[in-house]
């Protein structure tokens, strides 16, 4: 008998199945359209004659009706096909066939779990790979779409190649280097902070290091390492992976998400998170989709501007091309007031000045207007009295020499022709002729290299994007539109965004973790 009941689970699973496979597909149509309470009768009437009809077109019957209902999402249903008929042959061939199944590989804990959905995540970013492998993990049933040809192509590029993945700092100093709507960050960054970042990599088989400004990165200097961890902890969770798969839109009724659109076919599904990016280095992906899906279900969306990005001279400085400046101070003038200022270091690009300090000063000016200027205090260390005295020191050891030999060792050698130029002392000139007034003059050049700002570089360049999906539609606690039942937000495409060493990528992880892991 035991022999016999094993025989016929493997026919039933390998045989039958195959074989009812144009019905399991059509009973998984009608599943969803049919009423709740028709579903349960329907499965304990056929689950009753399979357990009377044992091998005749009723066991097959109910047994089609059961993998259709496993499929299309009918847990209740296949309990009821197994109440209805509850002997042990047909306990054997439904539990071969709950292991078979593709679609139900953690079936029998979706059955024990309230509030399971069926969860589509737009955008394999950070943000969408967190959100899809924390709704795995709650044991909702996750498909990830990503229209590029592999997952986090931006993290790719970021940090050199290097990714810098979080910052080892508290949750205070993390709110603190937020720019835009940091108080929106303050839930999620409790839920999952940059400790639970790390935490995740190292689970993961990631090694890291801490670095100056306690920036993480991998020990191995490698993106193409922390998109692996990703990857690990996306198939450990039976994440379906669909790549090469663009969204054209999501279908919303009656004020509820019901599933997305890719081409032609209707993606169904109980819950959608956009976690599609901003418009930064579009060549990654980051083409604005999500705030195009955001707008049509009714949510503003702020200004976009550059965020982390160069800042353009009115000057020609294309001769300075390369030139890096460290230990350096960098102030933003308006109206004569100072509105920004960093200490760091920096570099001249063909059309104006990049690198760390300028790139955080960028976030800090994008929305003002006005006449800008920039000036550059090549020693922030000594105040104006200080350096006026190291100068004349300098002279008194140097009499003979001339002014353009012995600036030499107060700067790098491609800014002596504009310092020169800049004081008005002729670089010939013997340093034991050189006036008092023109010393001061020489003091308030190398403490104010001043440039006017003709604007930022653009978005396609920027590493951040500043503005998005407005914060104000967004509950905070769960990333859920107030506006769309089912629809969450996470990452870049938000309102939010941050200053450089590992920020951004930890608002991507925090607000996905939080969209994944909420319910509806």
């Amino acid at each position: 008998p035991v022999l016999g009941i094993l025989i016929m689970g493997l026919l039933m699973t390998f045989i039958v199945e195959p074989i009812m496979g144009g019905i399991n597909t059509a009973l998984n149509n009608g599943l969803t359209s049919m009423g709740g309470s028709s579903k349960l009768v329907l499965g304990m009437i056929l689950g009753g004659m399979m357990a009377i009809d044992m091998g005749g077109p009723f066991n097959k019957a109910a047994y089609v009706f059961g993998t259709a209902a496993i499929a299309s999402g009918n847990y209740d249903v296949m309990a009821a096909v197994m109440i209805g008929g509850m002997t042990p042959p047909c306990a054997i061939a439904l539990a071969t066939m709950l292991f078979k199944n593709k679609f139900t590989k953690n079936c029998k804990n979706k059955l024990a779990i309230k509030g399971y959905m069926r969860v589509i995540v737009i955008g394999g970013g950070p943000s969408g790979m967190m959100a899809a492998i924390t709704a795995a993990q709650k044991g909702d049933e996750v498909t990830l779409l990503e229209k590029n040809e592999k997952l986090g192509k931006k993290l790719y590029i970021t940090g050199k190649g290097r990714c810098n993945i979080t910052n080892d700092c508290d949750n205070k100093t993390f709110i603190a280097n937020l720019v835009n709507n940091p108080k929106f960050m303050l839930g999620a960054i409790n839920k999952f902070d940059t400790q639970a970042t790390q935490k995740f990599c190292t689970d993961n088989g990631l090694k890291i290091k801490v670095e100056r400004g306690k920036r993480v990165f991998p020990e191995s200097d490698k993106a193409s390492d922390v998109i692996k961890v990703f990857q690990k902890a996306l198939d450990k969770n039976n994440v379906d992976i669909r790549l090469n798969t663009e969204v054209s839109g999501i279908e919303i009724k009656e004020d509820k998400v019901c599933g997305v659109r890719v081409q032609n076919n209707l993606l169904q599904c109980d819950k959608v998170i956009v976690a599609t990016g901003g418009m930064s280095y579009p060549g990654t992906g980051s083409t604005g989709d999500g705030y195009k899906f955001a707008k049509i279900a009714g949510h503003n969306i702020t200004p976009l501007l550059s965020a982390l990005v160069g800042i353009n001279l009115c000057e020609d400085v294309s001769s300075l091309a390369g030139v890096t400046l460290k230990n350096v101070a960098c102030k933003i003038i308006r109206d004569g007031k100072v509105v920004a200022e960093e200490v760091g270091e920096m570099l001249f690009t063909h059309t104006g000045v990049s690198g760390p300090i300028v790139l955080t000063l960028s976030s800090k000016i994008n929305k003002l207007q006005g006449k800008l200027n920039l000036v550059i205090d090549l020693k922030p260390a000594l105040d104006e009295s200080t350096l006026d005295s190291r100068l004349l020191r300098d002279f008194e050891n140097s009499i003979n020499k001339e002014f353009k030999n012995v600036i030499s060792d107060l700067t790098v050698k491609a800014l002596i022709p504009i310092i020169i130029k800049n004081s008005k002392i002729k670089a010939d000139k013997k340093v034991n002729q050189i006036t008092k007034v023109e010393r001061a003059n020489l003091v308030k050049t190398i403490k104010g290299l001043t440039y006017e700002i003709k604007g930022l570089c653009g978005l396609s360049g920027a590493i951040v994007t500043c503005g998005g999906v407005d914060v104000k539609q967004i509950n905070p606690k769960d990333m859920q539109s107030k506006l769309v039942k089912g629809l969450f937000f996470a990452g870049e495409v938000l309102d939010i965004d941050g200053l450089t060493g590992g920020f951004n990528i930890q608002i991507a992880m925090s607000t996905g973790y939080v969209a994944g892991s909420s319910d509806i």
